[in-house]
């Protein structure tokens, strides 16, 4: 009898406790290490930004376009408002150095930040934060930021702003040329996982009701630079006609 009052007891014991809660996963997200350009085309009014990194679904976080207003890419320890809010704020007339002023004064984590920025008259404007993982850095050049994270070392971001400079083509090409031009100088030194693609140009989306005129990713692939270009091929031939 001593037995079973004792087990009587505990199991009362067990149920007046609350249950344990599951431990709570980290709230906070890995950075977006990577490598990426934003750019504008004067000669067609086309802004883009494309982007690389050891990170599943970069094209989801990174890139921000709006066809007649800019393009935005945040990176590093992402803030996703960066891209909705700068582009509100390239929309309402500033420019891309003011917006990238704008975003980071009044973000207090805006040392883990980096943002690159180009409007759609072609100013370009970028911010590494200083805790920025090694090697972290940008380069603004005529129409374009180029800028990364976590990188071989400088030499990635000089190769990207050397090679849009000199290449031709349309503003897809001349930004994916940049990217594999960035990953033939080290890339992300972790490697490489996604990349993304995105060009706007009024009404010349599907349908012609949208602005989305090249929106292109690669989500997991060991060489998603590769992929994307033969996407981007494909692309030309089944939806372009080229």
């Amino acid at each position: 009898m001593r037995h079973l009052a004792a087990s009587i007891l505990l199991l009362a014991a067990c149920a007046s406790r609350p249950p344990a809660r599951p431990a709570e996963p980290s709230r906070e997200p890995p950075p977006v290490a990577t490598f990426s350009i934003v750019a504008y085309d004067p000669a067609t009014g086309d802004l883009g930004v494309a982007v690389q990194s050891k990170f599943l679904g970069v094209g989801s976080v990174v890139p921000w376009a709006k066809a007649g207003v800019g393009a935005v890419a945040t990176q590093a320890w992402a803030n996703m408002l960066y891209g909705p809010e700068g582009l509100a704020l390239l929309e309402a007339g500033k420019d891309a150095a003011t917006t990238v002023a704008a975003l980071t004064a009044a973000d207090g984590d805006r040392d883990r930040r980096q943002v690159g920025i180009v409007d759609a008259q072609g100013r370009a404007a970028a911010h590494t934060g200083a805790r920025c993982n090694a090697w972290a850095g940008h380069k603004v050049g005529e129409h374009f930021a180029a800028q990364g994270n976590i990188l071989a070392g400088e030499k990635v971001v000089d190769a990207m702003a050397e090679e849009f400079a000199e290449a031709h083509g349309e503003l897809a090409d001349r930004l994916l040329a940049a990217l594999a031009e960035g990953q033939r100088a080290g890339g992300d030194k972790r490697g490489q996982q996604s990349a993304a693609l995105l060009v706007v140009r009024k009404n010349a989306g599907y349908g012609g009701n949208n602005d989305r005129y090249i929106d292109l990713r690669v989500e997991d692939h060991e060489k998603p630079i590769a992929e994307l270009k033969r996407l981007l091929d494909l692309y030309k031939r089944d939806r372009l006609g080229r």
